[in-house]
């Protein structure tokens, strides 16, 4: 372990000590003598110790390499949150993106540490457990995989057509089959697609994902089907959210549990408000822009004028705006966002039976900043949308 007074030192540990790791100083005989959390500052030394951590597994935190990573820091969330350690507020921010955008990377990626970025993926699934709804852990293990599939492709991209990258700080789409069993299953052809061996084939593909993952509807040739680039990344993106989904909910019982949960109950408390700000749908019909309320209005000025919302604040103005029976192209041509930047809010609100995760309440949107130039209807609604069907009545 290299520590910040630029030497290198042997760790010690007299007997085993669960969730801190034996890191010693080695300068000042107290710090010898105490255990240190591997992230955190130790408060008798003010040095924080370094252990280095490989930039895959921040990037990538599902691998194994990364688990045996964080088994090696040995630290446990209950001491990530006392200590209210940035991968704590990371680990938050992932799930709050998952539920909110649809991915997990964060807003401002130079924010954090490596070591930051690969303790949050074991918060985050904490916290997502303590939420108990099914439909957040099933969201969230989706935005995992969704954020993985982009990483993935842009890393193998840049090493060119073939399975390999070039840069040892990525992973390469090779390494990615090998993760989950299957590299010696697919095969580089020289057209840019693959061949995937049936079998494998069979494993891989998600046959709730559409007629097109049906054997009957794909070639077969000598026991292997052709698929092209992105498709075998959807392949992977599957496994990658059954890989995420598997174990969630975590069980937290016990004394050791409710400590945890503890702990983590402001975190708890802020993400449920996303899940328990619900409001009826109201009857859709020809929307009428004159009695949006001022805290929609005030977002849609912000969004036409090129600003970039906060994906809080633009989740909230696509969900009311979903709610009034919008499409996302109509959305996109009322806001002026990009159609990217809704689609996601879009898939997860337009389900046909209600949304899910309507706009969030007139107490949530004060809390982040969004209610603004109220008025006198304000006062009596405690929901946007209650705003708005008060003033078409």
């Amino acid at each position: 372990v290299e520590t910040r007074h630029g030497r290198w030192w042997r760790s010690t540990v007299k007997k085993p000590t669960v969730g801190l790791a034996a890191v010693v100083c080695g300068r000042h005989p107290v710090c010898r003598a105490r255990l240190a959390p591997a992230t955190l500052f130790a408060p008798w030394c003010k040095r924080r110790v370094m252990a280095e951590v490989d930039p895959r597994h921040a990037r990538y935190p599902f691998l194994s390499g990364a688990r045996e990573a964080v088994a090696v820091l040995s630290v446990a969330p209950t001491e990530l949150a006392r200590a209210d350690a940035p991968a704590v507020e990371r680990g938050a921010e992932r799930v709050e993106r998952a539920l909110m955008a649809g991915r997990v990377d964060a807003e401002s990626p130079d924010s954090w540490r490596p070591r930051d970025e690969l303790l949050s993926y074991p918060v985050a699934r904490v916290l997502v457990s303590l939420l108990d709804d099914d439909a957040a852990i099933r969201k969230y293990a989706v935005a995992e995989a969704t954020t993985a599939r982009e990483r993935l492709a842009a890393d193998a991209g840049a090493g060119g057509a073939g399975l390999r990258s070039v840069d040892d700080r990525t992973l390469s789409l090779a390494d990615a089959l090998q993760e989950f069993d299957v590299a010696d299953a697919v095969r580089a052809r020289d057209d840019g697609r693959f061949d995937v061996d049936v079998d494998v084939y069979l494993r891989l593909a998600d046959p709730s994902a559409g007629d097109d993952w049906r054997l009957v509807n794909r070639a077969l040739v000598d026991g292997q089907v052709p698929v092209e680039r992105d498709e075998l990344y959807d392949l992977l993106e599957e496994r990658v959210r059954a890989r995420v989904a598997d174990g969630l909910p975590i069980p937290v019982g016990g004394e050791a549990g409710e400590t945890l949960a503890d702990a983590l109950s402001p975190e708890v408390a802020r993400l449920s408000t996303l899940l328990t700000d619900r409001a009826p749908k109201i009857k859709t019909g020809p929307v009428d822009r004159p009695a949006f309320p001022p805290c929609v209005e005030a977002l849609q000025e912000r969004a036409r004028a090129g600003e970039d919302l906060p994906a809080r604040s633009r989740f909230a103005l696509v969900a009311f705006l979903v709610d009034l029976g919008m499409d996302e192209a109509e959305i996109a041509s009322e806001t002026g966002l990009d159609e990217a930047a809704v689609e996601f809010p879009v898939t997860v609100l337009a389900d046909g039976s209600g949304s899910q995760y309507p706009m969030p309440s007139c107490e949530t949107m004060d809390a982040q900043g969004d209610c603004v130039n109220t008025d006198e209807v304000c006062e009596r609604v405690a929901h946007p949308l209650a705003y708005y069907r008060e003033a078409t009545d």
